[in-house]
């Protein structure tokens, strides 16, 4: 899962790459993505390289290898990605470091939303136009979207800080199942719903929390949890 910048910078060094097999510099990264300072280049660099996608080669100026790429690179080939396949094309042929890939053929796309709270409740993030891709039936149908873990409270059912949630939209859930609640119309979270005693109960599973209590009228179901992803990189 790449934020757009992320997805941008690294088509970017694909690109220029596969015609000299030099990675750009930081001074032509930043120019290219309209960034102000090298900074934020860096901060990039570090996220490709913790998910996988490249590596930074030591004592050589300039160094980057590219690891794997998104499925979106290759709109136009079927096949891995392999110098062969970029010859018989025409193309020029890839960097000889980067690993090659099988691309899928169907993928399903669904909306990346931002991040929420698996710790306090947050205030949603919203990042219009980001989106994950997943196996057709992956998720089970209905209309779903993802969203970004934050947070360590939900840990004893296996849900950790940065993994990625899938969530079915729905506006009511079962006593027990794992929803998105947006409290007081403001703030997100991912918990274990409950309802006692006339009341909303959003229940951690992490021992260091404490279960949020809250009139009905204040929680507002906005989805349920029906598969997660998480990256090892």
């Amino acid at each position: 899962m790449l934020t757009k910048k992320q997805h941008d910078l690294l088509l970017y060094i694909y690109e220029h790459m596969t015609g000299d097999d030099i990675a750009p510099s930081f001074d032509e990264m930043r120019e290219a993505l309209g960034l102000k300072s090298k900074s934020g280049i860096h901060r990039l660099i570090t996220g490709l390289e913790e998910r996988g996608y490249i590596e930074r080669l030591p004592h050589r100026a300039r160094a980057i290898a590219i690891k794997r790429i998104p499925e979106s690179f290759e709109q136009h080939e079927k096949e891995p990605v392999s110098a062969a396949s970029h010859a018989r094309s025409g193309a020029a042929a890839p960097p000889q470091n980067m690993t090659a890939i099988q691309i899928p053929a169907h993928v399903e796309s669904i909306p990346l939303c931002g991040k929420i709270s698996a710790g306090t409740p947050i205030e949603a993030i919203r990042h219009e136009g980001d989106s994950i891709q997943i196996p057709p039936g992956f998720a089970g149908t209905g209309e779903l979207y993802a969203l970004t873990i934050d947070g360590d409270s939900m840990i004893n059912v296996g849900i950790f800080d940065l993994d990625t949630v899938i969530i079915k939209r729905c506006d009511t859930a079962e006593n027990g199942a794992i929803v998105v609640a947006l409290v007081d119309g403001e703030e997100v979270t991912l918990k274990r719903l409950k309802r006692e005693n006339g009341k909303v109960v959003l229940y951690p599973e992490n021992d260091n929390y404490t279960p949020q209590v809250y009139e009905p009228n204040r929680v507002q179901i906005q989805g349920k949890l029906v598969s997660l992803m998480r990256s090892y990189n």
